[in-house]
């Protein structure tokens, strides 16, 4: 499983030693670190904003400047994927014809056409357009939303239970590659066969001077960053549907 960290991680001395040779996300939204990314880390993700801009009330409604920002980052060889805009709480339709419109663009651009791009499903859509992604996309992000929007709930484990074993076949093993989107804490990624996830856990962590007592204290922003960084990955995902055990979360699948 890959681990990405999301950015920005502040100050930009602290974010280069933290993410050296790590694999990073980087939002449309904040992408001033984007040079960081590519020097220091060992791959990047391209990531749309949609959540940001939608926690904000300032839903995107101009994708242009994603797909140009998108397509010129993308010709780095560090380079993995990017992330198709999606509306949070738009219909499928939306969703669909935001896909459609975004591929034509890449594909006019790029020979590889739609393997560099990764669509997303939103939990609270249908199994039937997870699984329609899922036929035509290498890999699929999973994005928490609706009144699944907070990971690890009993509704949340509930919900993406019932979509990994919608897709997986009769020994649990998956027609793609998946990503969580905000999951990359080992408490959910152990659970499920993520491909890998992204979570800006670090970032936030870093400042909070209240999350680091005890007996050791890493002196820096830096030191705390490598140190939660080292934690997160030692952990891998599971390695086919049947590996989750929702028992400890005090629900079991439907």
């Amino acid at each position: 499983m890959i681990h990405y960290h999301g950015l920005p991680i502040n100050p930009d001395s602290a974010c280069a030693q933290i993410i050296h040779g790590a694999h990073v996300l980087i939002s449309h939204r904040y992408p001033e670190q984007l040079g960081i990314a590519a020097s220091a880390a060992k791959s990047f993700v391209l990531d749309n904003g949609a959540f940001s801009a939608w926690k904000k009330g300032e839903p995107v409604t101009d994708w242009q400047p994603y797909l140009q920002w998108s397509l010129e980052a993308m010709t780095h060889p560090n380079c993995d994927w990017v992330i198709v805009p999606d509306v949070i709480d738009g219909s499928e339709r939306e969703n669909d014809e935001l896909i459609g419109w975004f591929l034509s663009k890449w594909a006019a651009r790029r020979k590889y056409g739609n393997a560099e791009c990764v669509p997303v499903w939103h939990l609270h859509e249908s199994f039937g357009r997870l699984a329609r992604l899922a036929s035509w996309f290498t890999r699929v992000a999973l994005g928490s939303s609706g009144e699944f929007a907070t990971p690890k709930t009993p509704a949340w484990w509930a919900r993406i239970g019932k979509a990994m074993r919608h897709i997986s076949d009769s020994s649990g093993k998956l027609p793609c590659k998946l990503h969580g989107l905000r999951m990359l804490d080992p408490e959910i990624f152990t659970k499920l066969p993520l491909s890998s996830a992204d979570s800006t856990a670090v970032a936030r962590s870093i400042g909070l001077d209240c999350r680091w007592t005890g007996s050791y204290r890493p002196p820096t922003k830096a030191a705390r960053g490598i140190l939660m960084r080292q934690r997160i990955e030692q952990h891998n995902s599971a390695s086919i549907v049947f590996d989750i055990n929702l028992q400890t979360q005090g629900e079991l699948f439907a």
